[in-house]
């Protein structure tokens, strides 16, 4: 017969009822608090009278006649189940541990192993927003300057509901979506209701003066401080600087260095940008962030995190402790039966208990993308390594001493070479000595660049590269083929139109094409039309905009149904960021650079160019 069967038999299942009054009638609502809740048995889905579980009990064997049926059961369960009606255990826990137990999560209850948790009256009410991703909008921050779109709204509500209960959030929007502003809402809502102590936020180092800016920008009254660099604050003064400041910004490397006193802080919330970072949980930076003492956790991150098993568990420990278990539970009962039996059942499991702590929106979302403008224009600013700091300086010596003896044609072409040449540095070394160097490590910019290829390829995006020199494409092109073992399109003055006309026709049109496509802005920037993309990087800057509108505009255009989002690479503190302010400070001038490429900054005197091409402190990273 069909119930002759192998393997285990049907297990007893225990749960946990909670009762509790409605939202509206219940005082003093917390996770924390304890709660008393009652176990309710189940046999093959149907709930147990304690006669019947004794019954079972006395039956010997295998197989019994439950219900009308025959069935396999497995004994062991059996006899937990009776001692656990006659032991009569404590019955109480946290509310948030029966939450977490409700949303399919790992872990005891009061000692004994729990399989679910039915949840009634508030905590059931908080379940379902969970579970629906419901939360009630809330208004903007009295000092959030700017408005936030729809869809950001609704982000930074959710985040602030979860936080309200004590639960991390995974923020995973598409890049470009906005996620920084949404977490500094949050953050700039907690200090107007009186929160006084620091938030740390924790980013790679490619982006710590980005989260700077963007703060200054749109939380202008929050007072942020950058932990990194030689004179950061050491122990004897950390604390002190921390609590002056409403934002600690840091890297992860630096975290981890910096942990000890880093982990004495008692912090608001902290918060993890490109939270990818920390999906290896025996890294040392993973074990540093999830060391720290926090009142809220949120994790930022631009990938899928919900495709990547073996990642989710660090990610989660990190927000929501004890949610999946242990480390060791977690391959047990998730990724091995995921990744190696293809368990379809264990992978719906394993969504339930995590899918109501992420949050992530695309930009093709219909909901999204009525929200957006048609293309979002973004500068990212990345930091110079101290060899390329060390070779600035070098120009800059070569230059201010030869500039003063110099004069017509003459000085022109000397200025024109230093600005290539400096470009060259904030580029890559190895670009500027053209030695064929290793690349990995020695560049802010390509550090920047490669992160942000990771996250469109994990979103499935294309991506368009522009950069003026087609030896830097080269160099990218090959940094990024060893990188992702892939095929990159590179398209320079050199490409026969044959090829050319090839590679453009398999960008557009094969499923199976490279999604990056590197192009010098003078053989790519006009001229084809790449609507496939929906990212545009200008590596390096020409500082002629009609220049690079014309080469944004080979994504931007008709045909194209996606919104484009544009990234300007720019290294702080150098010639790249301060030309950058200097066109927009003065649309003037921004008038004449139109036909002029560079050559407007040769009429510069020799103050203002060493003013202008002077390296500011702040703009080297350890």
């Amino acid at each position: 017969p069909r119930w002759f069967v192998k393997g285990p038999g049907e297990r007893i299942k225990v749960k946990a009822v909670v009762k509790a009054p409605p939202m509206q009638s219940a005082s003093g609502m917390s996770l924390e608090s304890v709660m008393e809740f009652d176990y309710a048995l189940s046999l093959a889905g149907e709930t147990l009278a304690p006669e019947e579980l004794e019954m079972l009990v006395m039956l010997k064997g295998d197989f019994v006649r439950f219900r009308g049926q025959w069935m396999k059961v497995d004994r062991e369960s059996i006899a937990s189940g009776l001692r656990l009606f006659s032991q009569k255990k404590e019955t109480r826990a946290t509310g948030r541990d029966l939450l977490m137990k409700a949303v399919g999560g790992e872990g005891a209850l009061s000692g004994v192993s729990v399989d679910s948790a039915e949840l009634h009256g508030w905590p059931a009410e908080i379940l379902a927003k969970l579970v629906e991703k419901r939360s009630d909008d809330l208004p903007s921050p009295e000092g959030l300057r700017g408005v936030l779109r729809p869809y950001q709204q609704r982000g930074y509500s959710w985040l602030a509901f979860l936080k309200e209960w004590g639960l991390g959030a995974c923020l995973a929007d598409d890049m470009g979506l906005g996620k920084s502003v949404q977490a500094l809402a949050l953050v700039q809502r907690e200090r107007e209701r009186g929160e006084t102590r620091p938030a740390l936020l924790v980013c790679p180092t490619s982006v710590m003066d980005n989260w700077r800016r963007e703060a200054e920008k749109f939380t202008p009254g929050l007072s942020v401080a950058v932990h990194w660099g030689a004179s950061r604050a050491r122990r004897g003064d950390f604390a002190g600087v921390a609590a002056a400041n409403a934002l600690v910004v840091s890297s992860y490397a630096l975290v981890q260095r910096d942990i000890a006193f880093l982990k004495e802080v008692e912090w608001a919330g902290v918060l993890l940008d490109e939270a990818q970072n920390v999906k290896n949980p025996e890294a040392k930076q993973s074990r540093a962030v999830r060391s720290l003492r926090s009142g809220y956790r949120v994790a930022l991150t631009g990938t899928p995190v919900e495709n990547h098993v073996g990642d989710l568990w660090s990610l989660m420990d990190f927000l929501n402790p004890g949610l999946l278990g242990s480390a060791s539970a977690f391959k047990r009962r998730f990724h091995t039966p995921i990744t190696r039996d293809g368990d379809t059942e264990a992978a719906e499991r394993l969504r339930r208990a995590t899918a109501p702590f992420i949050l992530r929106r695309l930009k093709s979302d219909r909901s999204i993308i009525s929200d957006l403008p048609d293309k979002i224009e973004t500068k990212s600013y990345c930091p110079l390594t101290k060899e390329q700091a060390s070779l600035y300086a070098a120009v800059l010596a070569d230059i201010d001493e030869r500039l003063t003896n110099s004069e017509g044609i003459e000085r022109k072409g000397l200025v024109l070479a230093a600005l290539t040449r400096l470009k060259q540095v904030c580029n890559h070394p190895a670009h500027f000595a053209g030695d064929g160097s290793a690349l990995t490590g020695r560049s802010g910019k390509l550090e920047r660049l490669m992160e942000m290829l990771e996250e469109a390829r994990e979103s499935g995006g294309r991506t368009l590269v522009f950069t003026q020199f087609a030896e830097m494409g080269e160099l990218m092109a090959s940094h990024i083929r060893e990188y992702f073992a892939e095929e990159v399109f590179l398209l320079h003055g050199g490409v026969p139109k044959k090829k050319r006309d090839e590679m453009v026709a398999r960008f557009q049109e094969d499923a199976a094409a490279p999604h990056v496509f590197i192009l010098s802005l003078k053989a790519g920037g006009s001229g084809i039309n790449l609507t496939r993309a929906d990212r545009v990087i200008h590596y390096d800057r020409w500082w002629n905009p009609a220049v690079e509108n014309q080469a944004t505009d080979r994504a931007y255009r008709i045909g194209q149904t996606k919104n484009v989002q544009v990234y300007k690479f720019l290294v702080a503190g150098t010639l790249e960021e301060k030309i950058d302010a200097l066109i927009e400070r003065k649309s003037a001038i921004a008038g004449t650079i139109i036909g002029a490429g560079e050559n407007w900054l040769t009429e510069l005197s020799n103050g203002e160019l060493r003013d202008l091409l002077a390296l500011e402190k702040e703009a080297v990273v350890e």
